[in-house]
């Protein structure tokens, strides 16, 4: 009668399921990849989050904001929440959006800013707002803040974004620089 074989590899544990294994994260299949894909009651809320931004409608973006909605949400165009708050002129919103920690640069699918729509409709204190407090970039997009104000004759708004006008001839003065 011999010994019994002792096996040259340690015993394994015994398998135990984890969290995660009992929970598995999402598969990418489950994320959906496009607006089209969300179920209609985040659509409709998506929809109401940009007409409060649109609309001037602080403390009610506010409330959705701090209960977690993402402050940098974008619709189907590319704008953001400050884009729309910025082209229809509503500083308190542009300013709870920046306090909010609103990215100020996002450019649109067709390459707008928010400074720049704030400068097309002729909104000089969300322009303020937005470059004084918001860091914005006056030549981020296409077109850029700078050459906005200057299309659109805004002597008013072109020192707000560290431009003063020049002579004849549209030219202008940047930083020692000159724009034609």
């Amino acid at each position: 009668m011999g010994l019994p074989q002792i096996p040259n590899t340690p015993p394994q544990p015994t398998p135990t399921t984890t969290t995660s294994e009992q929970h598995p994260a999402p598969t990418s299949a489950a994320v959906p990849k496009s607006a089209s894909q969300l179920p209609p009651e985040a659509l409709d809320l998506a929809t109401k989050l940009f007409d409060f931004a649109r609309h001037g409608q602080t403390p009610e973006l506010r409330q959705y904001l701090t209960a977690g909605i993402p402050v940098n949400l974008t619709n189907h165009k590319g704008d953001t929440l400050l884009m729309l708050a910025a082209y229809h002129g509503h500083l308190d919103t542009v300013s709870m959006l920046l306090e909010l920690g609103a990215e100020v640069n996002v450019l649109n699918e067709r390459g707008q800013s928010p400074v720049a729509g704030a400068v097309f409709k002729g909104f000089l204190e969300v322009v303020r707002v937005l470059v004084e407090v918001g860091g914005a970039d006056v030549w981020a997009g296409q077109p850029c803040a700078v050459d906005a104000a200057g299309m659109f004759r805004r002597g008013d708004i072109l020192g707000v974004l560290g431009v003063v006008e020049e002579g004849e001839g549209g030219q202008v003065g940047v930083s020692g620089g000159i724009l034609s």
